[in-house]
């Protein structure tokens, strides 16, 4: 059985979509862990439901950037991950592990990229440039990362109308409920492609 390393820095909802789809046998893997860069978070708390070890691997705190990659590939290693998704992970992943783990690395983004990605295109930032920008769609992305922030390969992609009277938190529901059908999904068609 594949393990699935989850990298969270909030509520965890995206985590809570793939845990189930775990529990529910839709997503034939087993999550090995949870990586965080904040304590005290959502994602946490779902972690510990599900019996699930966390780490909490802050880049903010003392030390160079090279301790921070190599207590990420350190754990990534003791948990024998295969798959890495990113669920609401809010740091850039260092090139060493991409590297190591090149296209096995997931994430989930909200919007029909490449429209509205890039540095600082995340949570309702994005759906406010979506509603600025006068859209009549938007939706999520399910790609690889690569080095640049969210121009990996797109494995899949929904579309969510935009409706005219929408706020950015309205379009963060509808799209939200997409994602946590498309996440576990693709994550699995993509384990069966390693």
């Amino acid at each position: 059985m594949k393990n699935i390393v989850v990298f969270a820095s909030g509520s965890g909802t995206n985590f809570q979509s793939i845990i189930e789809a775990v529990q529910r046998g839709e997503l034939s893997a087993r999550i090995s862990g949870l990586i965080t860069n904040k304590p005290g978070i959502g994602a946490i708390e779902r972690a510990e439901k599900n019996d699930i070890p966390v780490k909490v691997i802050n880049p903010e705190e003392p030390g160079s950037e090279q301790d921070f990659e190599e207590a990420l590939l350190r754990q990534l290693e003791a948990w024998d991950a295969d798959l890495i998704a990113l669920a609401g992970y809010l740091k850039k992943i260092p090139s060493s592990v991409i590297r190591k783990y090149s296209n096995r690395i997931l994430n989930i983004h909200p919007s029909l990229l490449p429209k509205f990605g890039g540095k600082g295109f995340y949570g309702s930032n994005v759906h406010k440039a979506v509603l600025e920008a006068g859209e009549t769609e938007s939706g999520c992305t399910v790609h690889i990362v690569t080095e640049e922030f969210d121009e990996g390969p797109i494995l899949a992609q929904i579309k969510v109308p935009v409706h005219e009277n929408d706020t950015p938190e309205d379009l963060a529901k509808r799209i939200l409920k997409e994602e946590h059908r498309l996440y576990p999904q693709t994550i699995q068609k993509h384990l069966q492609n390693l």
